[in-house]
């Protein structure tokens, strides 16, 4: 009994206390009430594109809305494939034809939450990537009608991931809290990154470790991860997100 008592501790030490704080601090924000009343408009967070000096490619992510942006927090990717070229936008939603382009602004607020850009790069480093990511995206294995989870997934998460183990040289690790990212079909599943850098295994996306030079080592439970990031040191909180430590 002693075991399932220090098991009890440890899921409610690093999961549940954080999560509910995490919760009791979400629902203390003025937040609209509907994605009716949202704003989905740009925010001026990424430069224009005439600005950015030949291709480039992003990954955004701002929280979600309602309950869920407690927990979660939504991914897109951006990609500009030339010197004069605008800016495309790829996600996932859960209605419709799921994976879209361009139905919002290259950094649109996601329910009135503005975005951050969480990995980048440009100029000929990103050139070499481009045509894998837009392989990705047309490969994407969800991406009719219905093939959208919210929880533990596929879903808008699920599809990013999806794209970033096509193109490791973006170099990019999605957020701790973004809820997906872990998913993978069957019952269990194993995955080491094409360079070697990381290492994922998941029983279904819900309880699951990944540990590598990405990743750091982390923890994986019903969506929320536990863990730390050694080679640039934060803690990464669930429900929360990355606490820099330097």
């Amino acid at each position: 009994m002693k075991i399932f008592k220090v098991l009890f501790v440890a899921i409610f030490a690093l999961f549940l206390l954080p999560a509910v704080g995490t919760a009791a601090w979400w629902a203390s924000i003025d937040r609209p009430s509907s994605w009716r009343t949202a704003d989905w408009g740009a925010s001026g967070v990424l430069p224009t594109p005439a600005d950015v000096e030949g291709p480039a490619v992003f990954l955004m992510a701002a929280r979600t809305g309602g309950l869920k942006g407690a927990f979660s927090v939504h991914c897109w990717i951006v990609i500009k494939r030339s010197a004069d070229a605008g800016y495309d936008r790829y996600d996932k939603v859960g209605w419709g034809l799921p994976v879209r382009k361009n139905s919002y602004p290259a950094d649109g607020r996601w329910y009135s939450n503005v975005p951050r850009i969480i990995a980048s790069i440009s100029g000929d480093d990103a050139a070499a990537i481009i045509g894998k990511a837009e392989a990705a995206i047309a490969a994407y294995p969800y991406k009719s009608r219905g093939d959208y989870t919210i929880w533990p997934g596929p879903n808008s998460n699920s599809f990013v991931a999806h794209v970033l183990r096509a193109i490791p040289e973006l170099g990019a690790q999605m957020p701790s809290n973004a809820v997906g990212r872990d998913f993978a079909p069957g019952f269990a599943s194993m995955n080491v990154a094409d360079d070697w850098s990381d290492f994922h295994a998941t029983l279904g996306g819900l309880i699951g470790v990944s540990a590598g030079l990405r990743s750091g080592l982390e923890i994986h439970l019903l969506g929320l991860v536990a863990g730390f990031d050694f080679a640039r040191p934060a803690l990464k909180v669930p429900a929360y997100g990355r606490i820099d430590l330097f």
